[in-house]
């Protein structure tokens, strides 16, 4: 998950509890990801995060996932235009699937399995007409573009023709 940062500098935190895995502040996750220490503390209120780790003297230490949580979150807002209720559909949905993964690796039971498989499937289906819907969105966008880019080419040319003694043409709309 994503990492967050507190008022020590510290960029090599740990809980004792889990010393293999290395630990991040909120500035030094901010650092890392671009965002705001204040968002980073939105989006865990949102429950976007889960809520960090803290040290004895409160301050937040957040984990790899947590940064890698955090970067996919930001590429959904702001490469693909993602509100934050769409990005936690997905966030909660890779959730469940993590859930869902887990136990249908720890049963032997070949009718579960199916059931799980099953709801692991609508989950993704779910996540993808979501990615769909703002791909067509995106689609309609870039044709609504390149159609005015072409109405603005043919009216160049046209003056272009005026310019050089041509009459003009009705512009096509």
């Amino acid at each position: 998950m994503i990492a967050a940062h507190g008022q020590d500098k510290s960029s090599q935190a740990t809980r004792p509890e889990d010393t293999h895995e290395r630990f991040f502040l909120i500035g030094e996750v901010a650092e890392r990801t671009g965002l705001t220490q204040r968002t980073i503390r939105y989006y865990e209120e949102l429950g976007l995060l889960s809520p960090p780790s803290r040290t004895q003297g409160d301050f937040r230490l957040f984990s790899e996932g947590d940064l890698v949580r955090l970067k996919e979150i930001g590429r959904l807002k702001h490469l693909l235009g993602f509100s934050l209720a769409e990005i936690r559909k997905i966030v909660e949905g890779d959730e469940v699937l993590g859930q869902l993964r887990s136990e249908y690796r720890a049963t032997e039971d070949a009718a579960r399995k199916l059931t799980l498989l099953d709801n692991a499937m609508k989950l993704t289906e779910a996540q993808l007409e979501l990615i769909e819907s703002k791909m067509s969105q995106m689609e309609e966008l870039r044709a609504e573009l390149v159609a005015r880019r072409l109405r603005y080419v043919e009216r160049r040319r046209e003056l272009e023709e005026v310019l050089a003694g041509a009459p003009l043409h009705p512009p096509t709309t």
